[in-house]
């Protein structure tokens, strides 16, 4: 059995030019810029325009991702273009790709099949350049830091306490340890620095968490690049930075507008990981497409351990948003290989291995409806070579529960084969009348937030912190930001900080090494286990497979 790529479906589409995704809208064309016949900018001060719409919002999570795939973001399109079809006014929003795992890992990330948002190579590559211009701002922070202590440094800033890296959007495991400024006193002073991917960088997290532009030059001032040598942290406004910064990124803060296969229109704005930062679109994106839509469908990263955690508990306490239901995706493929088999043997039936790896998905099911208090509905993402009984044991083991599950067949079928999903999300928001629960008071003491994350979420026994993560608590208490959310950097492999514990463990820690606060986002991030800020390329990256032909075709790309 043959199947097209996922690049070779998108080439075949014949695609509506962004004006006419527009008019669905109502909008004028006063009210966007266009970046060619499929792309389009979006003013986002239309959201300080009254609109009677009171939109129905879904969030999109997952297991835990395994080499499997979970198929989440195809999920979110499919289930868009369902609703769509069923006469629903639905928008679509969702993360921009970053380069690293597209050149990396992943591929593309414009979802998969005949649900995916188009066009699929550009959303892959540069797209309207918004990451550029956000590490742009950020190595321009960079550079005003040793600019100021080279002339003279009166803010008196500790050239070993610097926390601010540059940022570059590639997987480069070169740079994240390096020693710059050398070639004598012409060329700088020598120190110890580092990059980080750009969807990594504070300014990434700042801005998909700000309302507008005064808004985000405000958090880009907040952020702290250091301490001086008395200790007292420095910030982005006392470099005075912030305004040039916000300058560069005044046009990447317009959403940007697109269109899945089926015609839907999809904002695409803003791409923190996960794993590391928040893991949501930006919060203007998310408003902007309520503000035009009755239902919106948007995705958190990876599983509800990290990405729907930080969505409820970072952007939704900040912005006001509350989901008014929840698509939890899970595989047969990707149950079986947390009950213990092995890549190459998925596609054999396996009832008990499938069973072994159901707590996996049953855990973050807990985590939706008993942590958050929010109806929730398990979508099994069909796979081609899935047998009937494998689909029937999810639906009964969720079923002795008390969970909905429904079947997606939205990679093979595209919105049609969602349709059994979208109406379960629709009886869910019809009855629902359930009260948002966060997993914490953001009041409460740092570590009273970490463990609550840790126990509540993961199931962990408790926390563990090195003596670093102490000190560093203690400076940020010093410094008055314990209130703040806590945005856990932990991999998404796993419920645990070990990545090789998969399924639902028991009996283990969380260990804290590191916790550094984002003043500007707005939230303090704590590092577990071997979590990095810039990624390595594996041993064969897909940017082996990816290349380009004299017409201008681009092949590879998934």
């Amino acid at each position: 059995m043959s199947f097209k790529s996922d690049i070779e479906i998108a080439q075949e589409a014949v695609m509506s030019h962004i004006k006419d995704i527009a008019s669905k809208l109502g909008l004028s064309e006063e009210d966007y810029d266009l970046y060619g016949k499929y792309k389009a900018k979006i003013d986002y001060n239309l959201l300080k325009k009254p609109t009677e719409k009171k939109a129905k919002l879904i969030l999109t999570t997952a297991i835990n991702p395994t080499p499997a795939g979970e198929g989440k973001t195809t999920t979110t399109i499919g289930v868009s273009d369902a609703l769509s079809r069923l006469g629903k006014n639905t928008i679509v929003a969702l993360r921009e790709p970053s380069l690293g795992p597209v050149f990396g890992v992943k591929g593309g990330a414009a979802g998969g099949g005949y649900a995916q948002v188009v066009p699929m190579e550009d959303i892959n590559l540069h797209f309207t350049g918004d990451l550029h211009a956000i590490g742009a701002a950020n190595n321009l922070l960079a550079a005003m830091i040793d600019n100021h202590i080279y002339h003279g440094n009166t803010l008196d800033i500790d050239p070993r306490r610097i926390t601010w890296k540059r940022a570059i959007d590639m997987n480069d495991r070169q740079l994240r340890f390096i020693t710059d400024g050398l070639g004598g006193k012409a060329n700088g002073f020598p120190r110890e620095d580092g990059f980080d991917i750009t969807v990594a960088s504070e300014v990434m997290a700042a801005f998909c968490l700000s309302s507008d532009i005064v808004d985000l030059k405000e958090k880009l001032g907040k952020i702290v690049i250091g301490y001086s040598r008395k200790g007292d942290p420095v910030t982005v406004g006392a470099l005075n930075a912030h305004g040039a910064m916000a300058a560069l990124l005044k046009d990447a803060l317009k959403p940007n507008l697109v269109q899945t296969l089926e015609g839907t229109p999809a904002f695409i704005h803003g791409g923190p990981f996960a794993n590391i930062a928040h893991g949501c679109n930006s919060v203007i994106a998310t408003k902007m497409a309520m503000h035009f839509a009755d239902y919106v469908v948007t995705e958190a990263g990876f599983g509800a351990d990290l990405g729907a955690e930080k969505f409820i508990d970072i952007k939704c306490r900040k912005s006001g948003l509350k989901p008014d239901a929840v698509i939890i995706v899970a595989t047969v493929r990707a149950l079986k290989y947390n009950g213990g088999v092995a890549k190459a043997d998925l596609n054999q039936e396996n009832l008990v291995a499938l069973e072994n790896g159901l707590p996996n998905l049953l855990k973050h099911v807990e985590n939706i409806t008993t942590v958050f208090n929010l109806p929730a509905v398990v979508a099994i993402n069909k796979f081609p070579l899935d047998t009937d009984a494998e689909i029937q044991l999810i639906k009964d083991k969720c079923n002795e529960l008390g969970v909905n599950v429904a079947l997606s067949e939205v990679w093979a079928k595209g919105g049609e084969g969602g349709e059994e999903l979208a109406n379960e999300v629709l009886k869910l928001i019809e009855t629902n009348d359930k009260e948002l629960k966060y997993a914490y008071d953001v009041n409460s003491s740092i570590k009273e937030k970490i463990n609550s994350i840790a126990t509540k979420i993961y199931g962990a026994d408790g926390v563990d912190y090195t003596p670093l993560a102490e000190k560093q608590i203690a400076e940020i208490e010093k410094i008055g930001l314990d209130n703040l959310p806590i945005c856990m950097a932990k991999t998404q492999y796993s419920l645990t900080d070990d990545q090789t514990k998969l399924g639902r463990p028991q009996g283990f820690k969380i260990t804290v090494r590191n916790i550094k606060a984002s003043a500007g986002a707005g939230f303090l991030v704590a590092l577990t286990g071997e979590i990095m800020t810039m990624p390595g390329l594996p041993k064969i990256p897909s940017a082996e497979k990816i290349d380009i032909d004299d017409t201008g075709k681009i092949s590879g790309l998934f």
